[in-house]
C-alpha cells in the first residue's frame, strides 16, 4: 500500500473518530482548527488523487449543489404510528393491559424520549450506510440518502464490532434549537417565510434538492428502534446499547422501567427536565422491552400494541419584565421587545421577546415589571401570551412606546391603515443602514461571505462602510487586521465582492432593499422592464400595469429612485460593474403560451427541478400557486403527487398533466 494511500485512510479514520467524540459522545478531543487543518488536508489529497475515492469519505459530508429528485421505494418492515395519551393515568392503564395480555410474565418496559422530528429509516449492510427512507405514509416513502449523508452524527461507516450484515435503524432526524433559531434569524433577515417549529424545518430540510444546503442548516438524528433478521440480542434495550457501541447516536433518556410507580415517576422527571434538553421533544414513548413479547402482542391496524406515547403539554413559564427596548429595522420599522428575567423554556434560556407593535403592547396590558407568560413550545419565536395582573408591582405605569427612534431620534411616524411605527430618516439612521447592508450582502441577494450582523455594524462604526456602494471600494488591507479578520478572511470577502458584479438584475434589484419590494416582485419586475435605466423612468402608472405591482409598491419604487441619495449609490454600484439588466438570451426564451394562467405543481420531477418549472411558467408568461382552487388552470404533476391534491384537482375538473405533457406545450 502506498504512502499516500496510508495517509488518506489514516485522516478518514481519525476524522470519523473525531465526528463521533463530537456530534455523538459530545466529547471532543480537538479544537475545531485542527479538525479544520485534518479536513482540509484529507480534501487536498483526495483531490490530488482521485484513484482513492471513495463515497463513504468524511469529506463527502458537506454535500453537493447538484439537484436530484426523490424516489420512492417501500419500507421492508411498516413504518407504523404509536398509539397517543396525554395522562399518567393512561399510561398506567396501559401497562395493565399489557401485563394482562402476557398473562403473568414479567414485562420490562423502555421509557424513552419522544423527539419532535421526522422520522428516517437507515438500512446498513456489510457495516456500511446504504439508503435512508423518510416515513412517508408508513409503507413507503422517499429516498434521501445523499442528504442523510450529510448529517454527521448518522455513521457511514459503523464502528466496533458484532452488528449484523443487514439491517435497519430507526430514528427520528432533528434540527436542534440553537440551528432552528439561526435558521429562522436568516429566513426573517431574507423576507423568506420562518419555519412553525423544529419539526417542519427538519422535515423540509431533509427533503431539499441541493444537499450541499441540508450539510450547512445543521441537522442531527437519534435512533431508537433497530430490526432485521440476526439482531444481536433478544431485547430492543439491549439491541439499542449495541447500536451505541456501533456509532449511533442513542439517548441517554432511553431507561428499562419495572414498574408503574417507576414508569409514573420516569414522566414526571422529564415532564421538567426535557427543557435543558438541546431539541425539541414533544412527550416519552413506553417499549415492551422483549422483542418475543412484542412479537406475542402484535399490532393494531395503524400502531403496535407493545408501545406507547404519552404527550406533554404546552411548555409556559412566568418570568419578570425588566423592561422594553425598542429595535429599528433596516425598513425604519420600530418593534418593541420585551427584556425578561432569564427562563429556560424548551432547552433554551429566553431573555428576550418581541411585543411587535404599539396595539399588542396595550391589549395585553403590560405595565414596568409586570410578571409575564411566555410560551415556544413548537412556536417560531418566544411569544407573550399574557400577564399575572396579581403580581403586578403598586403604582406601576403602563409601558409606553417611544415617540422618537431610538437610534437618531427622529420623530415617528405611523403607516397608514397599520400598526407600525416608523423612523423616517432612512438615510442617517445608523440601524437602517447596517440593516440595508446586511441584506444586500445576503445570501439570496448578492451572496458576499464574511459580512453578517456585527461585521456589517463594526465596518460602520470604522468609517468604511457608509452605504452599500462602499463595499465596491473595500480592500484586502481594510480589512485584515481587523477584529475578526485575517488574511484569507479578508481576501474571502473582496473576492465576493468582485463575484457579486456577476449576479443577475432580478437579486440585484431585491438586494437594493426598495420598500414592499420582496424576492418574488423583484424577479417579475426585472422580467418586465428588463433593465434598471427602464425601470428608474417608469411612471406609477407604468409600474402598477406590471404583474403583482400594486399602487402601494409603484409608489414606493418612484420615491426610492427620486432620492439623490439612492441615484449615487445607483451611480456607483454601475460603475463597478454591477448587473442592471437582464441578458438578452433571457428575453428570447420568453412567450406568451402560459399567459392569464395560473399554475399549480406537485411531485418530484425527473427533467428538472421544481424551481425550474416555476422559472418556466413564469418565462412563458404564467402564474405559479401553491394551492389548488377554481382558479387554477391546470396542474403541473410529478412522481406521488399528494393525495389530497390530486383529490381536489379531480373534485374540481381541473386537468392534471405531467412534465413531458408541460414541456410539450412549451415547445
Amino acid at each position: 500500500m502506498s504512502e499516500i494511500k496510508k495517509q488518506i485512510l489514516q485522516l478518514r479514520s481519525e476524522l470519523d473518530r473525531h465526528n463521533r467524540l463530537y456530534y455523538v459522545d459530545n466529547n471532543p478531543e480537538i479544537g475545531d482548527r485542527e479538525y479544520d487543518e485534518m479536513m482540509h488536508l484529507l480534501e487536498q489529497l483526495e483531490r490530488e488523487h482521485p484513484e482513492y475515492d471513495d463515497p463513504y469519505s468524511p469529506t463527502r459530508r458537506v454535500g453537493s449543489d447538484i439537484t436530484k429528485g426523490f424516489t420512492q421505494e417501500a419500507h421492508i418492515y411498516p413504518m407504523l404510528s404509536l398509539s397517543n395519551t396525554y395522562s399518567i393515568e393512561e399510561v398506567d392503564a396501559w401497562v395493565k393491559r399489557t401485563d394482562d395480555a402476557l398473562a403473568g410474565q414479567t414485562t420490562e418496559i423502555i421509557g424513552e424520549m419522544k423527539f419532535d422530528g421526522t422520522g428516517i429509516s437507515l438500512i446498513y449492510e456489510h457495516g456500511r450506510l446504504v439508503r435512508a427512507v423518510t416515513r412517508g405514509d408508513g409503507e413507503k416513502g422517499d429516498v434521501v440518502t445523499d442528504n442523510v449523508m450529510t448529517i454527521r452524527s448518522i455513521p457511514l461507516q459503523l464502528s466496533g464490532s458484532g452488528w449484523p450484515d443487514k439491517f435497519e435503524i430507526r430514528g427520528e432526524i432533528v434540527l436542534p434549537w440553537k440551528a432552528f433559531e439561526r435558521l429562522n434569524e436568516e429566513r426573517a433577515f431574507n423576507e423568506e417565510p420562518l419555519f412553525a417549529n423544529p419539526r417542519n424545518a427538519a422535515a423540509g430540510t431533509l427533503k431539499l434538492q441541493n444537499s450541499a444546503e441540508v450539510a450547512r442548516r445543521g441537522l442531527d438524528a437519534y435512533l431508537y428502534y433497530m430490526l432485521g433478521e440476526d439482531l444481536p440480542c433478544d431485547n430492543h434495550y439491549d439491541n439499542m446499547m449495541c447500536a451505541r457501541s456501533w456509532g449511533f447516536k442513542v439517548s441517554d433518556a432511553m431507561t428499562p422501567l419495572h414498574s408503574i410507580a417507576e414508569i409514573d415517576a420516569y414522566i414526571q422527571r422529564w415532564d421538567t427536565a426535557r427543557r435543558e434538553l438541546p431539541v425539541a421533544t414533544d412527550g416519552l414513548v413506553f417499549k415492551v422491552n422483549s422483542l418475543r413479547q412484542q412479537l406475542n402482542l402484535g399490532f393494531r391496524a395503524k400502531s403496535p400494541r407493545w408501545a406507547i406515547a404519552y404527550k406533554f403539554q404546552a411548555e409556559r413559564a412566568l418570568t419578570k419584565l425588566r423592561f422594553v427596548s425598542f429595535d429599528v429595522g433596516r425598513m425604519g420599522i420600530i418593534t418593541p421587545v420585551a427584556n425578561l428575567e432569564p427562563v429556560l423554556l424548551s432547552g433554551t434560556i429566553v431573555k428576550r421577546a418581541s411585543l411587535h407593535n404599539e396595539d399588542i403592547i396595550k391589549t395585553l396590558g403590560i405595565h414596568e415589571h409586570d410578571m409575564l407568560y411566555v410560551e415556544k413550545g413548537g412556536e417560531i419565536i418566544p411569544k407573550i401570551t399574557g400577564v399575572d395582573t396579581a403580581a403586578r408591582e403598586s403604582g406601576a405605569m403602563p409601558v409606553q412606546f417611544v415617540t422618537h427612534c431610538p437610534a437618531c431620534g427622529a420623530p415617528l411616524i405611523r403607516v397608514e391603515g397599520e400598526a407600525a411605527w416608523v423612523c423616517p430618516d432612512k438615510y442617517n439612521c445608523p440601524p437602517q443602514i447596517i440593516g440595508r447592508i446586511e441584506h444586500f450582502v445576503g445570501r439570496r441577494m448578492m451572496n458576499i461571505d464574511g459580512i453578517g450582523e456585527e461585521t456589517a455594524k463594526m465596518l460602520y462604526d470604522r468609517g468604511l462602510l457608509r452605504n452599500i456602494a462602499d463595499l465596491y471600494n473595500l480592500k484586502t488591507s481594510d480589512l485584515s487586521g481587523l477584529e475578526g479578520f485575517g488574511q484569507k478572511s479578508a481576501e474571502r470577502v473582496v473576492d465576493g465582492v468582485e463575484r457579486s458584479k456577476s449576479i443577475p438584475f432580478d437579486r440585484v434589484l431585491f438586494a437594493l432593499s426598495i420598500p414592499y419590494v420582496g424576492e418574488t416582485t423583484a424577479k417579475k419586475i426585472a422580467r418586465s422592464v428588463r433593465t434598471l435605466d427602464r425601470l428608474m423612468a417608469f411612471s406609477r402608472p407604468e409600474l402598477e400595469a406590471i404583474d403583482d405591482v400594486g399602487p402601494r409598491i409603484a409608489e414606493s419604487i418612484v420615491e426610492y429612485f427620486a432620492n439623490e441619495s439612492n441615484r449615487d449609490i445607483i451611480a456607483r454600484l454601475r460603475h463597478a460593474g454591477v448587473q442592471f439588466e437582464l441578458p438578452e438570451e433571457e428575453e428570447s426564451e420568453k412567450s406568451d403560451r402560459l399567459a392569464g394562467k395560473t399554475v399549480v405543481i406537485s411531485g418530484v420531477f425527473a427533467l428538472h427541478s421544481r424551481d425550474q418549472y416555476k422559472e418556466m411558467i413564469e418565462r412563458n408568461g404564467g402564474k405559479n400557486s401553491g394551492s389548488i382552487s377554481k382558479k387554477t388552470d391546470f396542474v403541473l404533476a410529478g412522481e406521488n403527487m399528494g393525495p389530497a391534491k390530486l383529490e381536489k384537482a379531480r373534485s374540481l375538473n381541473i386537468p392534471v398533466i405531467n412534465e413531458q405533457e408541460f414541456l410539450d406545450m412549451l415547445s
